[in-house]
């Protein structure tokens, strides 16, 4: 039996319009679910028309105009559609929270600002926040002159061999550097202690008397220039030299490393047996036993360091930051010139009390200085400084903070 040709124009033109009208009702659909649904709407509802077609496919075993021409056809179809509604399905639960977030913004941006009348009691109130957010500082961010911002701009790294080191290093014991016609020692001497009486006839320089209240203990102490008494009252440098030597200090010309060591922002007067047990170590091992004086001595820690370019280790760091932490709005210390004069003046006294047992030992020929039983003695004498592996007398004397240099 032959088929005539009008009966197959037909099917084909039934065939055509199928395939039309099966793709364009199923856009329609799919674009009425994103209209209300936005993704997650387009997604469900393709997947409900595909699994509409698939399930048919599957019983009649074909719809021509979606391609399904078997029955395994509309089973793998089955199987997209279900996927296809569990994806847009998993997208409707994480879009919610997105419109219900963009909606309270939008809804409180709409609310005009509430003005406060007489009769609100929190008007006016102090604890409210300032509406201008650059003119709100951040707790957490130090302020640009303080020692805790400074410390961020320090170098972080290992500790150098202290192959080299010498006292000598770092140029002449208490050299006039600021060229007033007196000492760094006695320079510090002035600054630091109260009550003053300096020696006359020595153009304000020499002190002979004062009172100290100790910045690393806290305590007072007297002050008498003597054989037996000068040394109960030292000058440290709260940047020791051999730290700054290991950190730094080698590379910095001779000129640079006597500037260090003679600067009066890297000195204090302090307490003999306190300077003793610090030595040169670093805040990492080393802080005042007065907490209140923590905070001072490592910002001035700080700001030698970044004075002089020398560096800090991370356990160094670290150390100081935790200190600064507490005080974040510490101050970079900074230091000025010395002036001559102070206080009274007066004229040594003669040291009273019984008479040595012992005087002074004199062993010294015509290359060595006369050696005393003690530094205090020395420098009381005239004497000193002696320097390791220079001065032959450096080996008489007890060098208690491992600087190189006795008798200072």
């Amino acid at each position: 039996m032959t088929t005539s040709p009008d009966r197959s124009r037909n099917r084909g033109q039934q065939s055509t319009w199928s395939v039309w009208l099966g793709w364009t009702v199923s856009a329609a659909l799919a674009a009425l679910g994103a209209a209300s649904g936005g993704l997650s709407g387009f997604l469900i509802m393709s997947g409900l028309v595909l699994l509409l077609v698939a399930l048919v496919a599957t019983i009649r075993g074909r719809v021509r105009w979606a391609l399904l021409r078997s029955r395994v056809a509309g089973v793998s179809a089955l199987a997209v559609a279900l996927a296809v509604i569990v994806v847009g399905g998993a997208v409707a639960d994480t879009e919610p929270a997105g419109r219900i977030a963009a909606s309270e913004t939008s809804s409180v941006a709409d609310e005009p600002a509430p003005t406060s009348s007489p009769s609100d009691p929190s008007a006016g109130s102090p604890s409210r926040q300032p509406s201008d957010p650059t003119t709100s500082v951040s707790p957490s961010t130090p302020g640009a002159d303080t020692a805790l911002a400074l410390l961020a701009t320090l170098p972080v790294k290992g500790r150098a061999p202290k192959t080299g080191y010498d006292r000598d290093q770092f140029g002449q014991a208490w050299a006039d550097v600021d060229r007033n016609g007196c000492d760094t020692r006695n320079d510090i001497l002035r600054r630091d202690l109260t009550e003053l009486v300096v020696e006359s006839g020595t153009h304000g320089c020499v002190v002979l008397t004062g009172r100290l209240d100790g910045p690393y203990t806290g305590e007072s102490i007297d002050f008498v220039r003597g054989a037996a008494t000068s040394s109960a009252v030292q000058i440290d440098h709260v940047v020791a030299l051999s730290d700054a030597w290991q950190k730094g200090g080698q590379q910095l010309r001779l000129g640079a490393r006597t500037a260090l060591a003679n600067d009066p922002l890297n000195l204090l007067a302090v307490d003999g047996p306190t300077n003793a047990s610090k030595g040169d170590g670093d805040a990492a091992t080393w802080l005042p036993p007065s907490k209140h004086f923590r905070c001072a001595y490592v910002a001035r820690q700080v700001a030698v360091k970044a004075r002089y370019d020398l560096w800090v280790t991370r356990a160094e760091h670290d150390a100081i930051e935790r200190v600064l932490t507490a005080c974040p709005d510490t101050v970079v210390p900074t230091s000025e010139p010395v002036p001559l004069g102070g206080g009274r003046t007066g004229t040594p006294e003669p040291t009273s009390g019984p008479t040595p047992t012992r005087k002074p030992t004199r062993r010294g020929t015509g290359s060595t200085d006369p050696r005393f039983d003690t530094c205090t003695a020395a420098i009381d004498a005239g004497y000193g400084p002696y320097v390791r592996g220079k001065d032959a007398e450096y080996g008489w004397y007890d060098d208690r903070d491992a600087d190189g240099t006795v008798c200072e």
